[in-house]
This record gives C-alpha cells, sequence and structure tokens, in this order.
C-alpha cells in the first residue's frame, strides 16, 4: 500500500529578538551530519533554540569536531559492557547518570538523539520524562535498531516493502517504539546502491528533524501537542 501523500511542512520563524531560546542537548555516535542539520538551523534563526551541549561517545567521532567549530561544549562519554552481567549493568547506571548530570549542567529543556548508538535506560529517561527524542530511518513500527537503511535495502531487493522513512518519536526503554513526533515516506528504487539511498535518507532525517525540534519546541510553548507527517 502506497503510503499518504507527505503535506507541505510549517516554516520556522526567526528568533523574536529579547526572547529566551531554548537549550538543546544534542547526543551524536558518529559523522554528525544531523546534529549539523541542527547547528545550522539554530545559527540562522530558522529554530528558535541553541546548542547548549553535544554528547558524543565515541572519542573519533566526527561529531566532536562538528560541535568544537560551532563553538558548542562537548562531553565525550565511551561506554562499553564489561564483562559480567552483573558488573555491566552497575557500569551503565554509572554512566548513564554521567550522562544526565551533564545534561542537567548544561539546563537542557530537550535532549536530541541524532545519530546515536546506544540505548538510555535509568536516570536519563528518569530526569527528561517525554523530553528526550530520538531520529530513526525508518518508519513508524518498522525496521526498529540499529542498520535500518541497510535492512529497508536488502529486504527490498529480496522482494520486500517499497517504502521506508524517517521518523523523529519520543524516547522510552522499548527500542524505537515511543510516541511518533513526525515522519516522512522514502520510496525505493530497483537497483540503487545502498549508498545513493543512505545519502537520500540522510537528507531527509536532516530536513525531517529540525521540523520535529520546531514542533516540541512550540508544543512545549503552550501551543499544544502537535504530531505531523510529511
Amino acid at each position: 500500500m502506497r503510503p499518504p501523500a507527505p503535506a507541505a511542512p510549517p516554516k520556522t520563524a526567526p528568533i523574536p529578538a529579547g526572547q529566551r531560546t531554548a537549550r538543546l542537548a544534542v547526543f551524536a555516535s558518529g559523522n554528525g551530519s544531523n546534529l549539523q542539520a541542527l547547528l545550522d538551523a539554530t545559527a540562522t534563526g530558522e529554530l528558535a533554540a541553541q546548542v547548549g551541549l553535544v554528547v558524543v561517545n565515541h572519542l573519533h567521532a566526527k561529531a566532536i569536531a562538528r560541535a568544537q567549530a560551532a563553538r558548542v561544549p562537548v562531553c565525550v562519554l565511551p561506554w562499553s559492557p564489561p564483562p559480567g552481567q552483573l558488573a555491566a549493568a552497575d557500569s551503565r547506571r554509572a554512566w548513564e547518570q554521567q550522562l544526565c548530570e551533564a545534561v542537567q549542567a548544561a539546563g537542557a529543556d530537550l535532549v536530541v538523539l541524532a545519530g546515536w548508538d546506544r540505548l538510555l535506560t535509568g536516570p536519563l529517561l528518569r530526569a527528561y520524562p517525554q523530553k528526550i527524542i530520538n531520529l530513526h530511518p525508518a518508519l513508524p513500527g518498522a525496521l526498529p535498531g540499529l542498520r535500518a537503511i541497510e535492512r529497508a535495502h536488502r529486504a527490498f531487493a529480496q522482494g520486500g516493502p517499497a517504502w521506508t522513512g524517517a521518523m523523529v518519536h519520543r524516547v522510552t526503554p522499548e527500542v524505537d517504539a515511543g510516541e511518533v513526533i513526525a515522519f516522512e515516506a522514502i520510496a525505493l528504487v530497483a537497483g540503487e546502491p545502498l549508498a545513493e539511498l543512505e545519502a537520500r535518507v540522510h537528507a531527509v532525517e536532516h530536513r525531517l528533524l529540525v521540523r520535529a525540534v520546531a514542533l516540541e519546541l512550540a508544543a512545549a510553548g503552550g501551543e499544544g501537542p502537535i504530531r505531523q507527517q510529511w
């Protein structure tokens, strides 16, 4: 079944003079192109917010250099599970507590997972209920977890669904299953190389994430919940 045609997205307005801008804590694990989309949108005033903190969990992630170039504070906190189930659980709790303290110290109003590859299960979810959103390269209810673009590409080549997409949703302990804020469908093309599909999906992700953050900030400002498909 063909997904419904996307509606025209709303435009965000520049930040009014003297208005307090919302502060974002952006989590990124790799290249940071979605982080860059947010940095660009806040710099131009397209998005009425500022990135107050970038959190990265890999020492050599390009997201670090992007944050530094924008003069945004960066918190680098790697984590890998140690041997043993109990030790891993204790280590994860301590690591997530560090994440939580960093976000709180930055005075963040909204936490945005923009290409983040670790589950959040503890202190941060409790400290920021309904205030953590995640970008995932798939349609709602489809392909939770890592490598979603690759999996959609492979499934299509084997006769599977002819559509994939991108969505922004609230973060819950269940992987990629929280309330959907915004999504966009993307048609798959027969014979298209994976790299080309990835580029198309990333282009959608960049604009979708900026718009979803704008919707969340508008809702937090008293305009009520807004959910939209593009």
